[in-house]
């Protein structure tokens, strides 16, 4: 009798085949992950605009004027959109609508006791806009990268 041998095993090659598959198929998952992960904080941003759009409507049907804002200068967006949510908050009917932004988005600076400003969902402050050449108030969120004037950040014009 012949002693015959059968192999059952998975080869070398054969192994590194499905840890290759698993690889990418997990690098895939997180990819997408990530992608609608940032789909929502976009919508997010889309619904704070909203929001702040609404405020900013009321403040103005209350007072004939939106709060100005002429300087463009993103470094200082904090102190902008900070300015905005004080004026927003002294008249009763933006400061309903106001009331309405998630706690999550608003931010209590350091500095003077009250000032609070919006931020994006990636902890940014929200920059605001109003030039005396202006229809309507301009928002800036500096999106994923955290860093203004780059092609990934979002503006309610645009929306």
């Amino acid at each position: 009798m012949a002693n015959v041998r059968h192999n059952v095993g998975l080869t070398l090659i054969e192994m590194l085949v499905v840890v290759g598959i698993i690889v990418l198929l997990a690098a895939l998952a997180i990819v997408m992950a990530l992608r609608i992960e940032n789909q929502s904080k976009e919508r997010a941003v889309a619904n704070v605009f909203a929001l702040l759009r609404s405020a900013l409507q009321e403040y103005y049907e209350e007072t004939s004027a939106f709060p100005s804002q002429p300087e463009r200068n993103h470094s200082n967006a904090a102190a902008h959109i900070g300015l905005m949510h004080e004026q927003l908050d002294s008249m009763p009917a933006s400061q309903r609508v106001l009331r309405q932004v998630s706690r999550a988005f608003v931010r209590v600076d350091a500095g003077p006791p009250g000032v609070s400003r919006i931020c994006d969902p990636w902890g940014t402050a929200l920059d605001y806009f109003y030039g005396p050449d202006d229809q309507f108030p301009e928002l800036t969120s500096a999106g994923p990268d955290k860093r203004f004037g780059t092609a990934d950040d979002i503006n309610s014009k645009n929306m």
